[in-house]
């Protein structure tokens, strides 16, 4: 559809990865070059910036493979649950998808045979070939990395340090994946078409039973009951701090963007002042 082709084009330029032709830019052929959606194309390059690439590399791999988590048999959701619980972490579905594949590859290399990951994985509740195939597409994107020469830095996961600079990155290509909890019940209304959804079941938020106010999201979905899938906590700070003015000033208007008006105002009030006299 017309409608849905200029949308696109108007989020390829949101991204950068346009010029002023409405061709690729500079940034955008290199954005063409890995086997991703746009918006994690671009959180991929932007984590050279901010010096996380190993671990986006992994977060590009796990959301880009099937969902990892095995629905649990009747009578087995509380174990499930369990297990689950044990790779949380408190940043987010984004970090504890990190925390999967590592104990997955972890795992696998102090097993004896294929036979031994496999049981693991069903003793966790975690699909083998969904985690094997992350482990393919990871190793793709690293060898796409080295062949455009694009620096891959040092692991770092766990450090205070480490985690802001993956939700900058996650915020540099997922800054109109942005959901607001408006009740403190858990009914995230969404910055950009202002759609109320709540957590998936598979979210470490969901499990916990701890509701963030403000998330990034990777993807949303109407066919399960209007739920946002891979969703990690963020501050309207970093928001603020890192989206571009000319989409956050295109966004509908409600009290999310109200409140994040106030925060980019009280960073700079200075520039807030020539824009809105501009």
């Amino acid at each position: 559809a017309p409608e849905s082709l200029m949308q696109a084009l108007e989020d390829l330029d949101y991204l950068a990865a346009l010029d002023n032709d409405g061709n690729l830019s500079e940034f955008g052929i290199i954005m063409s070059e890995f086997p991703l959606d746009p918006q994690l194309s671009k959180s991929l390059l932007a984590s050279c910036e901010f010096e996380c690439v190993d671990e986006m590399l992994t977060i590009a791999a796990m959301v880009t493979a099937p969902n990892c988590f095995l629905h649990a048999p009747p009578g087995t959701e509380e174990i499930a649950l369990t297990c689950w619980r044990r790779f949380s972490h408190p940043a987010g579905d984004h970090f504890t998808l990190i925390n999967i594949f590592s104990a997955f590859k972890e795992a696998s290399a102090s097993s004896t045979n294929r036979g031994d990951s496999e049981k693991w994985c069903r003793d966790h509740f975690l699909s083998c070939p969904a985690l094997r195939m992350a482990g393919i597409i990871r190793a793709e994107l690293v060898e796409i990395m080295k062949r455009i020469e694009l620096p891959i830095s040092q692991p770092g996961f766990g450090s205070k340090e480490n985690a802001l600079n993956i939700k900058k990155a996650l915020l540099s290509g997922y800054f109109m994946h942005i959901a607001r909890d408006v009740d403190g019940s858990g009914n995230y209304l969404m910055l950009t078409h202002r759609q109320v959804a709540q957590l998936h079941p598979f979210s470490s938020y969901y499990n916990t039973r701890r509701i963030p106010e403000w998330v990034l999201f990777h993807e949303f979905s109407i066919s399960e009951d209007n739920s946002i899938r891979v969703v990690s906590e963020i501050s309207p700070d970093l928001f603020a701090e890192l989206v571009p003015q000319y989409y956050f000033s295109n966004l509908p208007p409600s009290e999310s963007k109200d409140i994040l008006q106030e925060v980019i105002h009280h960073l700079s009030p200075a520039a807030t002042t020539k824009e809105e006299q501009k």
